[in-house]
């Protein structure tokens, strides 16, 4: 029987710089910190404190990561609201700040990918087959995490 014992054991004052750094270094959640703490050694009381400090201080701050979140899934992986809202269930961010951070993609933004993307799909797909392309164009846009019937409807025009 093995324990899971932390990689590090830490005070919480020689833990605080190192989680500092981690936050600094890109926008996280609290689940994230809260894990990289365990990590380093902290449990209890001491991760709760630390948690508040790093709040007060600005370097975790649950709104500011929902935005970037939402901001570079869209832009970098180029999910949907549908893929970006899980991720962001996972790391348990509250709904006002998920809704704050849908506000980065604009309705004309998502529309424009969306295009994009089924169109690329579709000139990538060699089925001959007119059902089987649209529905391998459907699939994908489904997995990329796109609502089906926005996907439904352009594919319609096509």
């Amino acid at each position: 029987m093995t324990e899971n014992k932390p990689k590090q054991s830490n005070t919480p004052k020689s833990a605080f710089p190192k989680i500092m750094r981690f936050c600094a270094y890109q926008e996280r959640s609290y689940r994230q910190v809260r894990e990289k703490l365990y990590e380093l050694g902290l449990y209890g009381e001491d991760v709760e404190q630390m948690l508040i400090r790093l709040s007060d201080e600005n370097f975790l701050n649950e709104e500011r990561y929902a935005k970037a979140y939402v901001s570079g899934k869209f832009r970098q992986n180029q999910w949907g609201k549908n893929k970006i809202k899980q991720g962001l269930k996972l790391e348990k961010i509250s709904d006002y700040c998920t809704k704050k951070g849908f506000l980065e993609i604009t309705d004309e933004d998502y529309s424009v990918l969306m295009k994009k993307l089924i169109l690329q799909k579709w000139n990538l797909t060699t089925d001959k087959n007119l059902l089987l392309k649209k529905k391998k164009v459907y699939n994908y846009m489904l997995s990329k995490g796109f609502e089906s019937d926005i996907v439904i409807d352009i594919l319609k025009e096509l």
